[in-house]
């Protein structure tokens, strides 16, 4: 499991991601307060997070960089729009992380096949498993 600052590196680079059109949108909030719910952080220091950004933490496993992408691609859907720039930022994200390049560009390109958005976590991983070295 993540430690702490983990946990508060992960909440951080989404707000920052959710941040990317200057606006967190209340869905959006909502969806960040759930994972923060999810990791077990507490909402004193969720809320202050955006005020205050954690330690950037690159997730150590291939396992763990590829569910933050999926927390990320789907915090960027919450709100049913995706605006270049989004999408541009989260393909950066991606390969920051060291995710190959062409299994991002599938997801990204996919995903309006899915209902809102949202690209099943099993087709994540097969794309992914599909490009793993």
């Amino acid at each position: 499991m993540n430690t702490f600052k983990e946990k508060l590196s992960i909440l951080s680079e989404m707000i920052a991601f959710a941040r990317v059109d200057d606006f967190i949108k209340d869905p959006e909030y909502k969806f960040l307060l759930g994972v923060s719910k999810q990791l077990g952080v507490d909402r004193n220091v969720f809320d202050g997070l955006f005020s205050q950004e954690s330690e950037h933490i690159v997730p150590k496993t291939e396992a763990e960089r590829i569910l933050q992408f999926h927390r990320l691609l789907l915090l960027m859907n919450v709100d049913s729009t995706q605006e270049e720039l989004e999408i541009r930022r989260l393909h950066d994200m991606g390969l920051s992380m060291g995710l190959p390049p062409s299994a991002i560009n599938q997801v990204l390109s996919i995903m309006h096949e899915y209902p809102n958005n949202v690209v099943p976590p099993e087709v994540l991983i097969t794309i992914f498993k599909t490009y793993h070295n």
